[in-house]
């Protein structure tokens, strides 16, 4: 198994080397040390990164958070923040950038160490595994999306609030509505059929799944279709609605 790969950002040189040394003892592949966030910007682009350690303040004139933000939004990599200073102000600025973690750093030891080893192995490791899990959730969003799309029913799915998740192309045709804009609204001002809010109140108390049958679709530009399909509830473990899926196509005699 490969070894993972860190790029440590650290302005103070001893320190640095110090992680380098701590980090390598653990296991992990140090493929980098530099002081500033453009030059680390510029080493994510071009190697291959598993991590990275960033220190909030840098030289330069473009600190650690931003540094972040920037590696984040441009390539997905997962930031640990190291900082000796733990102010609030800061700490919610760096929040902004969604960080995978924090470590202050501890002061010095007899051993020369600027912080526990154990708490930035620990933290590695619960942030590797989390970036894996996120990024097979993302993975596998994209697969069933793409599998939602490519079906011949129309699908909406919504939340427990009944508010818009989700909505295939096919839904998008029939109701009129593009996705990026119903995501958020009520499913009964996107999916106006005849008896929709009676059918949405029965699933609510019943729990179960609810037939339409030749039911009047309004869209958005005020069409109709006549439309088949069902509503059925998403339960979780404690027999909680968390959300709807609404399937549905238009019924073979047209309206």
């Amino acid at each position: 198994m490969s070894k993972v790969k860190i790029l440590v950002v650290e302005d103070e040189k001893i320190t640095a080397e110090n992680m380098k040394i701590g980090l390598e003892k653990s296991g992990y592949k140090v493929i980098g040390l530099v002081d500033n966030g453009k030059e680390a910007i510029k080493k994510v682009e071009e190697l291959s990164i598993d991590l990275v350690l960033m220190d909030i303040h840098l030289k330069g004139d473009m600190d650690g958070i931003e540094a972040a933000e920037e590696i984040r939004n441009l390539y997905g990599v997962p930031v640990i923040f190291l900082t000796a200073y733990s102010d609030e102000k800061t700490i919610q600025r760096a929040k902004l950038t969604e960080p995978s973690g924090f470590l202050v750093k501890e002061p010095f030891d007899i051993l020369n160490k600027p912080f526990v080893e154990k708490e930035l192995h620990n933290t590695i490791e619960i942030t590797l595994y989390r970036h894996r899990m996120e990024k097979r959730l993302r993975e596998h969003e994209r697969w069933l999306t793409a599998v939602l799309n490519s079906i011949s029913e129309a699908v909406i799915a919504t939340d427990s609030l009944k508010q818009v998740k989700f909505m295939n192309k096919l839904a998008e045709d029939l109701t009129g509505w593009i996705e990026a804009n119903a995501i958020g609204m009520d499913i009964e001002d996107v999916f106006k059929i005849v008896g929709t809010e009676s059918v949405v109140k029965k699933i609510s108390l019943e729990r179960i799944v609810v037939p339409i049958e030749r039911a009047k679709l309004i869209s958005n530009d005020s069409s109709q279709n006549l439309i088949d399909g069902t509503i059925t509830p998403i339960m979780d473990e404690n027999e909680k609605i968390k959300g709807l899926v609404v399937t549905f196509r238009r019924n073979k005699d047209g309206i």
